[in-house]
């Protein structure tokens, strides 16, 4: 499914999000599937899923981290198709 920065993440009620200091466990309860994610990814999903819009997280990454913006764009595109594969996140129309 490719990512419309234009999207809003959210984590379904059946994915249970575990914090171990600066970073995350997610577990889908219903594959019993589980996903680590370091500081980074932490923190780039937390963004994600309290902005209205997938370029709303970018452009607040952007000002938190000292990284190229177009290599950003790829890495948060990158974790939002991989938490999509495992059912970790849903993405909606904003």
């Amino acid at each position: 499914m490719a990512v419309s920065f234009t999207d809003r993440i959210r984590v379904p009620r059946d994915v249970l999000i575990s914090r171990l200091q600066e970073e995350s466990v997610l577990l889908n309860l219903d594959n019993e599937r589980y996903y680590g994610l370091d500081d980074v990814g932490t923190r780039m999903l937390s963004v994600l899923t309290s902005s209205d819009s997938v370029q709303s997280a970018w452009l607040q990454l952007v000002d938190e981290y000292d990284v190229d913006r177009e290599v950003l764009r790829e890495d948060l595109v990158t974790l939002v198709e991989r938490l999509l594969e495992q059912g970790l996140v849903e993405v909606s129309p904003a």
